[in-house]
């Protein structure tokens, strides 16, 4: 670098807007995104391209050709491949500075203190799993480690309706509701009242998933359970790149906006009152909900 400038030239729009104060802490954090689908792969690059100097991308899964509709490193030739390290190749051309690391497996029990361990700037929830979901938030707040948890993104196509929220304040949502439900059941963690986690969701409601022909003989990218196993058939749901890149690119903005301190100075869309009366509705349905025994 010439002239006595300290940010390099791939992070100087970032300097611009955050500051190099704010550009240095990126550098130095080190975030963990859960969840490399049609949410976690925008949120991956955004975080790349805002500078943060370590990465973890932590999925499971490989890429499948139905993820090319929604997913960032669905592409010819990485269909196959662990979408952790197939992520982790892109963004590492994206970002050379950086450290990323790839996780090829799921977040679980078993894996929680290696992927996230004491000391993690922030976490990024865009997994799927509920089980998976409920131990890193309860993981989190135990840990003190900031976190932004995604919730369902599926079955919607309007972009403008995302929000960000505490979870607590979140409805519309069957997922939202299935986490705090079982956050209060299985670790006693009421989201009654705010509780410090932020939540990526949607105020639009749920379409219903079409049929296609040819089901009837299996779901692209889905596996049909064995004969004979009781459990139901995976659910397959419709899903589109603009909607589940906004919640993710929602995501990684909370994740940049605590860490660096740049926060927005945005009006909130909804007054006290509403926010409140929405509230009151959900816990209501929630404690007066028949169906709320039923475990997952």
């Amino acid at each position: 670098m010439t002239g006595g400038r300290r940010v390099s030239p791939r992070l100087d729009r970032n300097a611009r807007l955050l500051g190099e104060e704010g550009v240095d802490r990126l550098a130095a954090a080190r975030v963990v995104v859960l969840g490399l689908g049609g949410v976690g792969s925008f949120t991956a690059e955004a975080l790349a391209r805002a500078g943060v100097g370590h990465l973890v991308l932590v999925d499971g899964e490989r890429v499948d050709e139905t993820n090319a509709n929604r997913q960032l490193h669905a592409l010819d030739g990485e269909f196959g491949r662990f979408k952790a390290d197939a992520l982790a190749e892109r963004l590492r051309r994206a970002a050379p500075a950086a450290v990323i690391e790839s996780f090829p497996e799921p977040y679980d029990e078993a894996s929680a203190a290696r992927i996230v361990p004491p000391g993690t700037s922030y976490v990024v929830d865009a997994m799927d799993t509920v089980v998976a979901k409920l131990h890193v938030i309860a993981r989190c707040l135990d840990l003190g480690i900031p976190v932004v948890t995604s919730l369902g993104a599926a079955r919607r196509v309007d972009p403008t309706a995302v929000q960000l929220t505490d979870l607590s304040e979140t409805h519309t949502d069957q997922l939202a509701k299935d986490v705090r439900k079982y956050l209060r059941r299985r670790h006693g963690i009421s989201a009654t009242a705010p509780l410090g986690v932020k939540a990526v969701w949607s105020v639009e409601e749920p379409r219903a998933t079409l049929s296609l022909p040819g089901d009837e003989d299996g779901i692209p990218g889905t596996r049909a359970r064995p004969a004979g196993e009781r459990r139901r058939d995976p659910r397959c749901y419709g899903s589109v790149a603009f909607v589940t890149g906004v919640f993710g690119l929602v995501a990684a903005g909370a994740v940049v906006q605590d860490l660096t301190g740049v926060l927005p100075r945005t009006p909130r869309l909804l007054d006290e009152a509403e926010q409140s009366r929405r509230r009151k509705r959900d816990i209501s349905r929630e404690t007066g909900d028949g169906n709320d025994d039923q475990d997952l």
